[in-house]
């Protein structure tokens, strides 16, 4: 584990592995790590405003428990992010099939999943109130 962190932060040592590939690889590469990273920042961003500008809603401390799995969410994206931009860079230099996630699609059934309950948790707040 601390090789591969070590790895985040030396792109020296990522330069030396393998062959120089194609740039437009390499570029390809960094723009899928700046996608996850706003992904990230969105999900951050997302946490800071139900933080910020939910009213309290129908259950108790659910503002709080969604603003904080905001947050998290955003923080695991950006770090998988970078985790999987070293993965990637080290498979096309060393001629090796590009490095498998399943990533997305947690990430797609959490959002899914989060949605679901503030679609109930709004449905909640509608009926209790009318």
């Amino acid at each position: 584990m601390w090789e591969a962190i070590r790895r985040w932060f030396d792109p020296a040592e990522a330069r030396t592995v393998g062959e120089r590939p194609d740039y437009r690889f390499s570029l390809a590469n960094e723009r899928t790590f700046l996608a996850w990273l706003r992904t990230g920042l969105a999900l951050v961003g997302g946490g800071l405003a139900a933080a910020q500008f939910l009213p309290p809603l129908p259950m108790s401390h659910l503002r709080e428990v969604i603003a904080v799995a905001l947050l998290l969410l955003g923080g695991a994206v950006a770090i998988r992010a970078v985790d999987h931009w070293a993965r990637t860079e080290r498979a096309i230099r060393l001629g090796q099939e590009l490095p498998a996630s399943r990533f997305p699609a947690i990430l797609a059934l959490a959002v899914g999943a989060g949605a679901i309950l503030l679609v109930l948790a709004v449905l909640a707040r509608a009926i209790g109130e009318g």
